[in-house]
């Protein structure tokens, strides 16, 4: 069956498309295919959704079957609801559905699925928000159609721990960066304010990449904080439309409760509630009839919400992907919003540098510094110690007073003040380059590659075959 309408997709994602394709189409030397799976990659707000959509209708016209593979429900109806909205005729695979496995395109929960593998066999698997994938649920589907493509999308390409996704993905294709997107008017600039003393976590252990919950509750879960909280919501973000990302349901549905003890309009949303109630709170933070929404590990992933104006963080995270993803549920541009508020309280723009930043995404994953050493992504900004205002170093003194450093731009340190205002967004060049040239190397996933990139880098010969002897492999 053909659509009945069409996609006019933005030129960046039309060109991922073509990106893509050109990646399904490539043969090696014996004439097999190279990559079975391919990793696009697109920030939060891009257009994950209509991208992916406009590819199921290009290969619903060739007559292909598709099947796209999502995780919480939010995800599972909102590909859906797109889908309909272009006319694409789809089945359902998830429970309580009705299954009608006679349409070429079906929309699958991850868990229902992988219980259903005899009933659909794809010519194509789309994997939405694909930095699970490494999941043994995914894992186990995918395995279960190995004639089928793979196409993973995702805003942050790598896992928990930072490792990437090149055990699944051969190839990744880039597409615009968030400072890129907010220079075409995609996404609106995030305007940041950092707490100058973060809490201590120095006791806090660490499992999975991350820190272990049970034990930040116990530090973030007090009046004190919350009281703070609620001061600088009220400072800089004022009755605009907030989500709340904090550590556990008894710590979400306290800081809600102190949100309306201090006359706001606030609820608390979590994994426990019927589905109806979450979709009813969060559509009246759409509307406005709720002013703040607080929130533990339910909306990081798959909430389109354009109106939210301030993005709180109360939860501490290891994880790059999980600081991304929060932030980026503030990006999306609304009627009237110049930019989103983000007040960090707890250290993340510390630990993981500035949203805009190139983070060198590769398949291998993103480097970690060292111990002792500063992470840099490219963004250099200046901090007016009369103030506390930080702005681009480019400029000669802080735009709020006047002030004028006496040394080079530094980086921004812990200090006893008020929240600190984050909005440099300055890429030095040679770290840019550097950057892409990790990138690539990082693709290179064929020793024909290596050797094309020795000579383009001009490096010295024989580095390309020592960086695939370093990898484990052998010259074919």
């Amino acid at each position: 069956m053909q659509p009945k309408k069409t996609i006019t997709p933005r030129d960046y994602q039309l060109k991922g498309y073509n990106e893509v394709r050109a990646a399904f189409a490539e043969k090696t030397e014996s004439g097999e295919r190279a990559h079975r799976a391919v990793l696009y990659v697109l920030p939060t707000g891009g257009g994950k959704t209509i991208f992916f959509s406009y590819l199921t209708m290009k290969a619903v016209e060739r007559g292909s079957k598709v099947m796209i593979l999502v995780h919480r429900d939010s995800l599972f109806k909102q590909t859906s609801a797109t889908l309909a909205g272009l006319g694409i005729a789809h089945g359902l695979i998830g429970a309580g559905y009705y299954e009608d496995y006679r349409h070429l395109v079906q929309v699958a929960k991850v868990g229902t699925v992988v219980n259903r593998l005899n009933k659909f066999t794809p010519d194509v698997i789309i994997v939405d928000e694909c930095h699970h994938t490494n999941a043994g649920t995914y894992l186990k589907i995918l395995n279960a159609y190995p004639q089928a493509r793979v196409l993973g999308v995702t805003a942050t390409p790598c896992r928990t721990d930072g490792a990437g996704l090149g055990e699944i993905y051969t190839k990744m294709i880039l597409g615009p960066a968030i400072s890129e997107l907010i220079e075409m008017g995609f996404l609106v600039e995030p305007v940041i304010f950092a707490p100058p003393v973060g809490v201590d976590l120095s006791g806090i252990r660490k499992s999975m990449g991350d820190y272990v919950k049970s034990e930040l509750n116990d530090v973030m879960d007090k009046p004190k904080i919350t009281g703070d909280v609620i001061a600088h919501y009220r400072k800089y973000a004022d009755g605009l439309p907030a989500v709340t990302f904090c550590v556990s349901v008894q710590h979400a549905e306290h800081v809600a409760e102190m949100f309306r003890g201090a006359g706001y309009i606030a609820e608390s949303v979590h994994g426990g509630m019927e589905q109806k109630e979450i979709d009813s709170i969060l559509s009246g933070l759409g509307s406005g009839r709720i002013q703040v929404v607080t929130s533990c590990d339910l909306i990081s992933e798959g909430t389109d919400i354009p109106a939210i104006g301030a993005v709180i963080l109360l939860r501490p995270t290891m994880s790059l992907s999980l600081y991304l993803q929060q932030v980026g549920r503030g990006l999306r541009p609304f009627a009237g919003k110049e930019n989103a508020i983000i007040l960090d309280h707890v250290g993340n723009i510390s630990r993981h540098g500035h949203p805009c930043s190139d983070f060198g995404w590769s398949l291998e994953g993103v480097k970690k510094a060292k111990k002792g050493e500063k992470q840099e992504r490219g963004v250099i900004v200046q901090e007016c110690e009369s103030c506390y205002r930080v702005y681009k170093a480019e400029l000669e003194c802080c735009p709020s007073c006047g002030w004028k450093p006496e040394k080079k731009a530094r980086a921004l340190k812990e200090v006893d003040g008020e929240l600190e205002r984050v909005a440099g967004i300055e890429k030095a060049e040679a770290e840019k380059k550097k950057a892409e040239q990790k990138r690539e190397i990082g693709m290179a996933r064929t020793y024909q590659q290596l050797l094309d990139l020795e000579k383009k880098l001009g490096h010295k010969k024989g580095w390309a075959w020592n960086l695939w002897n370093a990898r484990g492999q052998k010259k074919k």
